[in-house]
């Protein structure tokens, strides 16, 4: 009898397994990361560079092609880049895209079928499924989402604040300054560990008015004695250009919330105004600054030259800034195409007039 019940809890090889599967945990690209590693790893222990790559099947023009960028950027490096999407002939044309995106926030409150309606009276047909997998591709997918969007733009350009946009607020805090120097908004920026130099560090202003930015390039951390003498050179960067400064914009970090740099700028009577904990978003104007600075400023300059003095740093900084301040175009909906010196040139025409 116990043979009996031993045999029959036998699980047949011929019948495949009703069990669900287990998810992968490894996927393809991470396969690949993990190939070129033992490579690198074999060779290392075998001392022969030939007979690992004779033993994995990979040529040694390969290896020595990873063992470079492993050398100067990592062994994370190894890891395959992700590739872009591709355009398909078929596929949706982006004007139309953007008319769906605009009839979406316009009308957030009707479904993917009333949409294609909509877009089908402007002459263009476009299936509602194929409406909503559009929508879903830009965070628009759910009438909850097509609300939150639509209130933070009605905040973003009118100022009227709901619930719904104060939950979402994609666009992050809109700022408001009557005048040039009434709000400077100010941040510091982690450049990276340049060698032979140090950890360097970004300390930014940028007037909420006109966008005029100034950058002061320090050696790190950033300490109070930095920030109160990134102010002496705020005030008179900006009293050069006729700009008196009020108030000053920051974030909770150390450097700012220090007595002595508060005492400082009570001392010089400017107005400290600091944002609530966790919300980089309120201090939207000067982390969008930075973010094109990174991009437009120091990422091709360090691909152009190498840096071993602050100095250089510094006056790379400086000659970008009079592109940003006198040639480059601001296409934000604040600032339309203007450029800083552009914005502060009409203000200064309607105060005399």
């Amino acid at each position: 009898m116990q043979v009996h019940q031993l045999v029959g809890t036998v699980v047949d090889p011929v019948v495949p397994s009703t069990d669900p599967k287990e998810p992968t945990t490894v996927t393809p690209a991470e396969i690949i990361y993990h190939r070129r590693v033992r490579l690198l790893a074999l060779a290392d222990e075998l001392g022969n560079v030939s007979a690992a790559c004779r033993q994995m099947g990979i040529s040694r023009t390969r290896y020595y092609e990873w063992r470079r960028v492993v050398a100067e950027y990592g062994e994370t490096a190894l890891m395959p880049k992700d590739r872009r999407t591709p355009q398909l002939p078929n596929a949706t044309p982006t004007h139309v895209i953007e008319e769906l995106l605009t009839l979406a926030v316009i009308e957030p409150t009707i479904g993917c079928r009333q949409l294609s309606d909509r877009l089908a009276e402007r002459g263009y047909t476009v299936s509602k499924t194929t409406v909503q997998k559009l929508l879903v591709a830009h965070g628009l997918g759910r009438r909850c989402q097509r609300v939150a969007r639509a209130a933070a733009i009605t905040a973003a350009t009118t100022g009227m604040s709901t619930d719904a946009a104060r939950d979402h607020e994609p666009f992050g805090f809109c700022h408001y300054s009557p005048a040039p120097g009434h709000l400077v908004a100010a941040d510091s920026f982690y450049i990276g560990h340049l060698k032979g130099v140090g950890k360097v560090y970004q300390l930014t202003a940028i007037d909420v008015f006109s966008r005029w930015a100034i950058m002061l390039i320090v050696i790190g951390p950033v300490t109070a004695d930095h920030t109160i003498r990134f102010i002496d050179h705020i005030v008179r960067s900006y009293r050069r250009i006729g700009v008196d400064v009020r108030a000053v914009l920051t974030d909770n970090g150390p450097e700012y919330k220090a007595t002595g740099f508060r005492a400082h700028l009570a001392t010089r009577g400017i107005e400290h105004v600091r944002i609530p904990p966790r919300s980089p978003n309120h201090n939207a104007v000067v982390e969008r600054f930075q973010g094109t600075a990174l991009q437009e400023c120091w990422r091709p300059a360090f691909h152009r030259r190498r840096f071993t003095s602050i100095r250089q740093l510094q006056a790379e900084a400086n000659s970008w800034l009079i592109r940003y301040h006198h040639r480059r175009r601001n296409h934000s909906d604040y600032m339309r195409g203007r450029t800083p010196a552009q914005t502060l040139d009409t203000y200064r025409s309607r105060q005399a007039s």
